[in-house]
Formats: structure tokens, sequence, C-alpha cells
């Protein structure tokens, strides 16, 4: 795969729709050989292969310094868990594991809202979908969680006074992870894990048709 022409758009499209939900790459890995990039193009390629491929590590060392900085200020790490909750609803991996697990944990309690909390059934035209089915949680458009959950998150911060100090702990997350995928070289499970997504992307789109 050529990231050099994946644009940034592409680039959050796959981050939205890939499964976070494996477990992060092994310490050994994540620090293990830094090199310079020799040109613009190589830089670009390398940011971006390393932003997909070491998602899950950063997503990690970014809360891990969100929390260093609110070990004085615990509704600050509330706010923090709402925010980082709020932004993984915008996976659709995640909320789809999210859902079913909601779910099958109300049934054992009680399976009448349960079943109210199913998403609506998207009419089916000639044997396909009329329309791309809208993502859902709870019952409920996904919209609402992250609107409602943003807004809970954004009142603690307020109410924390931690707006400052969450503005420095992320801008200092984000430095790291663009200094550590500017100059982590990819490595070969890089590439093979890249491979293997386009592979299921091909696939995906094959069985849509």
């Amino acid at each position: 795969m050529d990231w050099g022409n994946v644009t940034a758009e592409d680039l959050i499209e796959a981050l939205r729709e890939v499964d976070w939900s494996s477990p992060p790459r092994p310490l050994s890995e994540f620090f293990s050989r830094f090199t310079l990039p020799r040109s613009y193009a190589k830089w670009n390629s390398r940011l971006k292969c390393n932003l997909y491929y070491y998602r899950t590590n950063y997503f990690i060392m970014i809360i891990f310094i969100l929390g260093m900085g609110f070990l004085r200020r615990p509704l600050a790490i509330v706010a923090a868990l709402m925010t980082a909750l709020s932004i993984a609803f915008l996976n659709d991996s995640f909320v789809g594991t999210f859902n079913e697990k909601v779910t099958r944990t109300v049934r054992q309690f009680s399976p009448h809202l349960a079943a109210k909390m199913r998403p609506p059934l998207t009419p089916v035209i000639r044997g396909r979908p009329s329309a791309k089915r809208a993502i859902h949680i709870c019952g409920q458009p996904r919209w609402v969680f992250v609107l409602l959950f943003s807004i809970v998150s954004f009142i603690l911060w307020f109410v924390s006074c931690g707006i400052l100090i969450v503005s420095w702990a992320l801008a200092i997350g984000l430095l790291a992870t663009i200094i550590h995928a500017s100059f982590r070289t990819p490595n070969l499970k890089a590439r093979l894990n890249t491979f293997r997504e386009e592979f299921r992307a091909v696939w995906r789109n094959h069985s849509e048709l």
C-alpha cells in the first residue's frame, strides 16, 4: 500500500472503521528502531503507516499522559474518561462491541427492554439495503450518545478547572505521537498488517456487490 497517496480523510475514515479492540503492540516492538526519514514523501508515508499500525499504543499513551496530569483532580479524570468514550463512539467496531455487551447484560434482567434497544431494521429492496445502515447505540442514533457524553465531559472539565491542564497534556500527547510516528521505522509486521487490511476492505466491498 502506498501511504503517500492516502489522504488525511482516508486515514480518518480507516481509523473510524477499523477494529480498535486489538491489544497494543509490545513495548519491545513499539520502541524498537528509529531512523530519520530521507525525504518529505518518506516521512508522510511513514507517519500515516505508523498512526494506523500503532493506533492502540498511541491512544493508551495519550490517555496515560492525560491521567498523569490529573492525579490531583479526580473529577478531571472522570471528564477525561467521558471524553475518551465519546471519541471511541465514533469507531464503528467499538460501537458494535459496546452495544452487543450492553444489550446482552440488559437482557439478563429485562428481555423486554433489551428488545427495545435493538437498532431499527433497514428496508431491503431487491435483496439489497435501500440505504447505508446507520449506526445505533442501545436503539438510539450514535450521534445522540456522542453529543451527550461530549456535553457532560465539557461540563466536568469546566467544573474541575482542568481545561488548561488538558490542553497542555493533550498537546504533549499529540506531540509525542507525531514524534514517534515520524521516526519509528515501519517493520515487516506493519506492512503485512497493511496488506491484510487492504484484502479485508476489498473483500468487504466485493461481498456487498
